[in-house]
C-alpha cells in the first residue's frame, strides 16, 4: 500500500474508533447522569436504545447517498454534525436537553459506520479482506474502551468533560480527512482489473430498483437475521459496565470510586478483541481454500464464546484491595497488582479473554462476508440496512435488560440481578451461530454471482470504448 492509502486507511480506523467512543461514553455514566439530572437508570438505558436505532437508521440513509454520491462530502459533513452535537450534550443543563443533544449525535455517527466501511471495503484487496476488517472491528472495540476509560478517569469525576474531549477528537479526525484520498469504487476487484488496466473506471452507482436485490440475496438475508439476533443477545452487554459497578460496590466502595474500578476491570476484561486480528487473517485463509470458510470460523467462535461469558457474569470479584485516598492511576496500578496476585482476579480476566476472543472473531469475518456478496455500489447501502435490523435488535435488548434487571432486583440484590439478566440473554447467541451453518449453503453461489456480473461489465465497459 502506498503512504496516501496507509493514511486514509488509518484516518477511516480512527473516525471508526471515535463512532463506538460516542456511544459507549454514556453507560458507565449512568449512576452519575442519572444523580445530576434526576433520572433513573431504567431511562438512561431507554436514552442508549433511542440513540442506537436512530444511528443505524441515519447509517441507511448515508449509506445509500454515499453509494450514490461522493462519500467524502457527505462522511466530512456527518462528521461534523455529531461533533457539533457532541459538544452540545456536553453543555446540557437538563435531562431532556441531554437527550436531544444525544439524538442530533446519532444522526450524524451513522455515516461513519455505512459510508466509512464503503471506502474501507474498496481500498482493501479482496485475500486481505478479513485481517483489514479485523482492524476496522477492533478499532470500534478500542474505541468503546476509549469512552469507558474517558468515563472512569475524568467521567467519573465530571462526566461532561468526557463527552467534549471526544468531540474534540472528532473535530481534529474530520481536519485530517480532508487530506484523504478516496478510493475508486471497485478499484480492488481482480473481475474489474481490466478495466482499470485500460484506463477506464467502474461508473454503475446505486438505484433505488436495487434495494430489491440487496434483500432478495439469500447470504445478506441470512447475514442480516443472524447479526439481528447477536444484537439481541448482546445489546445487554451495554449493561456490562454497571455490572462491574455493582460488583465493586458490593465490596463496601463508595460510587465514584466504584465506576472507577468496575470501567478499569471491563476494559481489562477486554483484551481479548485483539484476536480479531488473527482471526481475520485465518478468514482470509480458509476462505480461499474453502467458500464457505468464514462462515464456518464465524460460527464455532461465536458458539464456542456462550460458555464462557455465562461464567463470566457469575464470577465474583472479591479481594480487591486499594490505596487509601490514592488517584485514579494509583488505583489502576494497584488493580495490575491484584490482577497478577489475587486469584479471583487473575481468574476472571482469564475467562473474560476467552469469551472476547471467540465473540470477536466473528466480527471481521461477518464484515468480509457482508462485502464479498455485495456489488461495489451495494455495500454501503447494505451495511446501513444491516444497521438498523441491528439498532433494533440493540434497542430491544437495552430496554429489555434494563426491565428485567428492575424487575430481578425485587428478589436477587445488585450485583445478582444484573448477572443473571446478562446470562440470559447469552442464550440468544446459539440462534444466532446457527445462521452461519445456512449462510454456508448460500455464500458461495452469491460470491460467484457477484464475480460473474464484474466480469461481464467489465468486458462490456472496455468493448463499448
Amino acid at each position: 500500500m502506498r503512504f496516501s492509502q496507509i493514511y486514509t486507511f488509518a484516518v477511516f480506523i480512527v473516525l471508526a474508533s471515535l463512532d463506538n467512543a460516542a456511544a459507549g461514553v454514556m453507560p458507565p455514566l449512568y449512576a452519575l447522569i442519572s444523580r445530576e439530572f434526576d433520572a433513573n437508570e431504567t431511562a438512561l438505558g431507554m436514552v442508549t436504545a433511542v440513540y442506537v436505532l436512530i444511528a443505524a437508521i441515519s447509517a441507511a440513509y448515508w449509506g445509500y447517498k454515499g453509494d450514490h454520491n461522493n462519500r467524502k462530502r457527505i462522511l466530512f459533513g456527518g462528521t461534523l454534525l455529531w461533533v457539533s452535537a457532541m459538544t452540545l450534550t456536553g453543555f446540557a443543563e437538563s435531562f431532556w436537553q441531554f437527550v436531544l443533544g444525544q439524538v442530533i449525535t446519532a444522526v450524524g455517527i451513522g455515516s461513519i459506520a455505512s459510508v466509512g466501511f464503503s471506502v474501507v471495503s474498496d481500498m482493501i484487496p479482496v485475500h486481505r479482506r478479513g485481517f483489514a476488517l479485523s482492524l476496522w472491528s477492533i478499532s470500534q472495540s478500542l474505541g468503546a474502551a476509549l469512552g469507558a476509560i474517558l468515563a472512569s478517569t475524568i467521567g467519573a469525576f465530571n462526566w461532561r468533560y468526557s463527552f467534549w474531549i471526544i468531540a474534540l477528537a472528532g473535530l481534529v479526525c474530520a481536519v485530517l480527512y480532508l487530506f484523504t484520498q478516496e478510493p475508486e469504487r471497485g478499484k480492488n476487484e481482480p473481475e474489474l482489473a481490466p478495466l482499470f488496466a485500460a484506463g477506464q473506471s467502474y461508473a454503475y452507482r446505486i438505484k433505488r430498483a436495487d434495494i430489491h436485490k440487496i434483500f432478495s440475496n439469500k447470504s445478506n438475508r441470512w447475514l442480516i437475521l443472524q447479526t439481528t439476533l447477536l444484537t439481541l443477545a448482546f445489546g445487554s452487554t451495554t449493561w456490562v459496565p454497571r455490572w462491574a459497578v455493582a460488583q465493586v460496590e458490593a465490596l463496601g466502595f463508595d460510587l465514584e470510586i466504584s465506576t472507577a474500578v468496575g470501567n478499569v476491570f471491563v476494559i481489562l476484561f477486554s483484551v481479548g478483541i485483539l484476536m480479531a486480528i488473527p482471526a481475520g487473517y485465518l478468514g482470509d485463509k480458509w476462505q480461499k481454500r474453502n467458500p464457505k470458510g468464514r462462515t464456518w470460523l464465524a460460527m464455532i467462535a461465536l458458539l464456542g464464546a456462550v460458555p464462557f461469558f455465562i461464567l463470566l457474569f457469575f464470577m465474583p470479584i472479591k479481594g480487591i484491595v486499594l490505596p487509601d485516598q490514592g488517584n485514579f492511576w494509583e488505583m489502576s496500578a494497584q488493580l495490575g497488582v491484584n490482577l497478577l496476585l489475587n486469584g479471583w482476579i487473575l481468574s476472571l480476566f482469564i475467562v473474560a479473554f476467552l469469551a472476547m476472543a471467540l465473540f470477536s472473531s466473528e466480527a471481521p469475518n461477518w464484515a468480509a462476508l457482508i462485502t464479498d456478496v455485495n456489488l461495489p455500489e451495494h455495500r454501503g447501502t447494505t451495511i446501513g440496512i444491516t444497521r438498523i435490523f441491528r439498532a433494533v435488535g440493540n434497542a430491544i435488548s437495552i430496554g429489555l435488560t434494563g426491565f428485567v434487571f428492575t424487575m430481578l432486583s425485587t428478589n436477587f440484590s445488585p450485583p445478582m440481578n444484573f448477572s443473571i439478566g446478562l446470562a440470559f440473554f447469552q442464550l440468544l447467541v446459539i440462534p444466532a451461530g446457527v445462521c452461519y451453518y445456512f449462510a454456508s449453503k448460500t455464500v458461495p453461489a452469491d460470491i460467484d454471482t457477484v464475480k460473474q456480473t464484474l466480469t461481464t461489465r467489465a468486458q462490456s465497459i472496455i468493448q463499448a470504448k
